[in-house]
């Protein structure tokens, strides 16, 4: 047999596409080797014969392996889920039972030979049938639970996400269709009071100013998190985590333990200080050296302050730091361990730019020598937490500012298409990206070499194993202080060009991904957060 069959087959089975064609209509055949490299990338072993057959057999099997997929998207109207069974199983009475996420339930007796059949397979001599599953109709789009039993209990359950049939729509674009305003790079705002680059308050400025206008929405550049060790990594487009917030836009002054501290007062005073503010508003280029050099030892004597008079007494505003830290949970958790590790490593060497350059055994959340870390350094990580706490509260202040002022959209945030390899993100769900791969986009008109922004993509086939939770948690903390988000590159949801790590853009491939799934997914983030979704169309 030619050894590329089996390899071809296997690309395609995760959606490694065979071709593109550019924009001069002409093809370009996806080579052996990318396809080896991609799928290595996505943590597949292609390093034998044996092992290329073994996960091609076990991708042809899954779907007959289990009854239920773990996650199925659907339209409200109509809804139904492909359910397999072997074939003994088809004159069995079962039951389907769907709890929706307001906790009422709607379950119906069926036996799976009276259902529409799909299709049939077979494991091991053993024949099995994908029968059509529906579920009524109209069911209120949410995240809901759809388990299967039968005389023997429940074998079988999985997310079903139910979803709307298009994004929300403001009713200033769907009246009329034309509204204005700006977009502003924050970073470059100038302002009398900003310490050198602009902050929330100056973005809670610039609302009130164009909504003066009669402008009805102002649009932002990514304010992700980036780097506190590294401020000089300062790309938006390049987040260290798109689920958490750029504490360098923080309004120090702002903050509430400032007024409270006598002693950051007294240093914001200090002619020195103030010598030093003057120099950063003046420079023409962003200093983020010196901005975050004035800004972080001044925010960790308000976490000190906040430490000795909050926390420690419990105070309403420890309450408050306490529920934002059970609200985000985990991710937050380990959005702070990562730069609690990340400060760690570098004070001991400025070379350690990201957690692979981490010593070995602090490269996965869950290894001992990271709970060791934990438990030694929880102060630590509280004061990053803390930082997040800040930024959530003074951009959810402009996301209310833009309502009281009754913009017809409001804050238009901006989503990069995927984050830094080095990252906090990347570091806390390595099993959901492509560490070894870089998006990009191949040689066009735009650029004759092709483009790799560096950045590790998601395997669409662990997305969807995990109910595409991260791609769910994306847009949720992009969406909930913004009246539109602005996805960059949004031929992403479809399909995305990998360049393998050390490869030529040239040397790159399309992979597709479930774009019914994930176009299901964002309108149900639209309406629920009532954001407008914009989609950049930067693309091949």
């Amino acid at each position: 047999m030619d050894a590329r069959k089996p390899l071809a087959r296997l690309s395609a089975m995760v959606g490694i596409l065979p071709e593109y064609f550019d924009v001069r209509g002409r093809r370009h055949a996806t080579p052996a080797a990318t396809r080896r490299a991609l799928l290595t990338a996505m943590g597949i072993d292609v390093s034998t014969p044996e092992r290329i057959a073994a996960a091609i057999a076990e991708r042809e099997l899954r779907p007959w392996r289990r009854a239920l997929e773990p996650v199925a998207v659907v339209a409200a109207r109509a809804p139904w889920v492909r359910l397999a069974l072997p074939d003994a199983r088809n004159r069995e009475e079962l039951e389907w039972h769907l709890t929706l996420e307001d906790g009422s339930e709607h379950r119906a007796r069926f036996r799976p030979a009276e259902l529409a059949p799909l299709e049939t397979g077979q494991i091991d001599g053993t024949g099995y049938t994908a029968w059509q599953l529906e579920l009524g109709s109209n069911i209120v789009p949410g995240y809901h639970r759809l388990a299967v039993a039968g005389a023997d209990g429940e074998f079988a359950a999985q997310t079903l996400i139910v979803a709307p049939g298009a994004c929300y729509l403001p009713a200033a674009v769907a009246d009329s269709g034309r509204i204005w305003g700006p977009a502003v790079q924050l970073y470059a705002v100038r302002s009398e009071r900003n310490w050198g680059i602009g902050d929330f308050t100056d973005l809670r400025v610039l609302l009130d100013h164009w909504a003066g206008q009669g402008a009805d929405i102002v649009g932002i550049n990514p304010v992700h998190a980036l780097f506190p060790h590294n401020p000089e990594h300062a790309s938006p487009y390049s987040a260290s985590s798109r689920l958490f917030l750029n504490v360098l836009y923080l309004d120090v002054e702002a903050i509430a333990d400032f007024h409270e501290s006598d002693a950051a007062r007294a240093m914001l005073r200090a002619p020195e200080f103030q010598m030093r503010l003057d120099g950063l508003r003046a420079t023409d280029m962003v200093d983020y050296a010196g901005v975050a050099a004035l800004k972080l030892p001044m925010l960790e004597m308000l976490y000190q302050h906040f430490r000795e008079w909050h926390l420690g007494p419990g105070s309403e505003r420890a309450k408050a730091f306490r529920a934002y830290q059970a609200r985000e949970g985990e991710r937050l958790h380990r959005q702070a361990l990562f730069e609690a590790l990340q400060e760690h490593f570098h004070n001991q060497d400025p070379a350690i730019w990201g957690w692979p350059a981490w010593p070995e055994p602090f490269r996965h959340p869950e290894a001992p020598e990271v709970r060791g870390f934990e438990a030694e350094m929880q102060g630590r990580i509280d004061f990053f937490a803390y930082l997040q706490w800040q930024s959530d509260l003074q951009l959810g202040a402009v996301g209310w500012r833009s309502l009281e002022l009754g913009l017809g959209v409001g804050l238009y945030l901006d989503l990069a298409v995927s984050v830094d390899g080095g990252g906090a993100e990347a570091w806390a769900n390595q099993e959901f990206y492509a560490i070894g791969a870089g998006v990009g986009a191949p040689p066009d008109l735009f650029n004759q070499n092709g483009q790799d922004w560096g950045l590790p993509p998601f395997v669409p086939e662990r997305l969807r194993e995990a109910g595409y939770a991260p791609f769910i948690a994306t847009l949720r903390h992009s969406m909930q202080h913004a009246g539109a988000l602005r996805l960059d590159h949004v031929m992403g949801l479809m399909r995305q060009y990998w360049v393998p790590s050390g490869a030529s853009p040239a040397q790159g491939a399309y992979v597709r991904y479930p774009f019914a799934d994930l176009l299901g997914i964002l309108a149900l983030e639209s309406q629920r957060n009532r954001c407008m979704v914009v989609g950049e169309d930067l693309g091949t």
